[in-house]
């Protein structure tokens, strides 16, 4: 079957693992002939959103076809609402049975319905990245952007559409709520672990060597955060300085930090470290899971990333930020939830965690295969 994956309405950055990057390798795993149709949006090494120059197609890093599509001039605004050149053609090109489509939120999508009108038979998904957390923010984003411009792209998509996907329970209502679309259409898709990748990792070999490159004992007790460190994740600094608080009367807790800082935190990132915490920089993402299976303890006190479900789908336990509609990582015991941005909140927590550490680890490890890509790719084609 010839799946097309559509990221127009957000970016698509080679060499990461996100949603948007998984589900193309694990389509691509299960047998699918798999092509990817992208804006020119990126990062940057420091995890900045970057534009690509316009290039011919190319094989990415999982063998799969990529076409990047140039905005139409003027550029500005275009990027904003995303228009693109070429896209028709490029449809026409890749004559998909299936479109997956990542985020309804790009005015070309009328474009993409013209081309479906034609082609009845392909089955069409939809997913949504999209939550109050980091979308409708302020009025007229919410008002006139999420509740006139981009509902009205969804519900062009709908009579086509088997399924919208939210990715987390707080985007799922986002689809129902925001942009009105009938609950019957809209469904959880969770994000996730890369297979492969979890056991590689979880060899005891891996978690042995790094903990002796960072001067961590196999008998201590290792907590380990990551990811973008910025404004929206200044709960990092809190948690450093539970830690340090914690070290004084535990010697063996540790706490290992690591991704890109913004200049404006650095110096307050580096000021809390100490013997028992260690900020040790950018980590490439292909290597991010050899960091989480050292952990004993996983700790994410800020906003949602995708770390939640790469370490839920390592079988790792986890105190992290609560969140309305982003309580699913807490698979039955595997998860503790932090309700205020405080160091003695944090402190008291990562204590009770420890205290009840063999019960969250049984509770992890019991259901961690809910957040493998491979279960995952397998279950959006539904």
């Amino acid at each position: 079957m010839k799946i097309v994956h559509l990221c127009l309405g957000c970016f698509f950055p080679d060499n990461y693992s996100y949603q948007e990057n998984m589900l193309p390798k694990f389509h691509k795993e299960l047998g699918h002939e798999v092509e990817v149709i992208a804006s020119l949006q990126s990062f940057d090494k420091d995890g900045k959103i970057c534009y690509l120059a316009p290039c011919k197609p190319y094989r990415n890093e999982h063998g799969l076809m990529v076409t990047r599509l140039p905005y139409h001039s003027p550029v500005n605004i275009n990027k904003k609402m995303k228009r693109f050149v070429g896209l028709m053609e490029a449809l026409k090109k890749a004559e998909p049975q299936v479109m997956f489509i990542h985020g309804c939120q790009f005015l070309d999508m009328n474009v993409v319905v013209q081309y479906v009108k034609g082609h009845r038979d392909i089955t069409v998904y939809v997913d949504n990245h999209a939550d109050f957390s980091n979308s409708a923010t302020n009025w007229i984003s919410k008002n006139i952007l999420h509740k006139v411009i981009w509902k009205r792209c969804a519900h062009q998509i709908l009579p086509y559409t088997r399924m919208f996907y939210g990715v987390l329970p707080a985007r799922v209502d986002f689809l129902a709520d925001i942009y009105k679309l009938p609950r019957e259409k809209v469904s959880l898709l969770v994000m996730g672990a890369e297979d492969d990748k979890v056991d590689k990792a979880q060899r005891p070999e891996v978690r042995s060597k790094l903990r002796q490159n960072y001067g961590i004992g196999q008998e201590d007790f290792l907590i380990v955060t990551g990811g973008k460190i910025d404004k929206a994740k200044q709960q990092i600094l809190l948690l450093m300085k539970a830690v340090c608080d914690l070290s004084q009367k535990n010697k063996k807790i540790k706490l290992l930090v690591f991704g890109s800082v913004i200049p404006e935190m650095k110096a307050d990132v580096e000021k809390n470290q100490s013997e028992h915490v260690r900020y040790i920089g950018w980590v490439p993402s292909s290597e991010t899971y050899q960091y989480f299976a050292m952990a004993d303890l996983v700790c994410f006190p800020g906003r949602h990333s995708v770390f939640w479900e790469q370490t839920a789908g390592m079988g790792i336990p986890m105190v992290v930020k609560y969140w309305a509609g982003t309580t699913h990582v807490d698979v039955g015991g595997n998860v503790m939830f932090l309700k205020k941005d405080s160091q003695q909140e944090i402190r008291e927590t990562l204590e009770l965690a420890m205290k009840n550490y063999e019960t969250m680890k049984r509770a992890a490890m019991e259901r961690r295969k809910e957040f493998l890509y491979s279960g995952i790719a397998a279950r959006s084609l539904e």
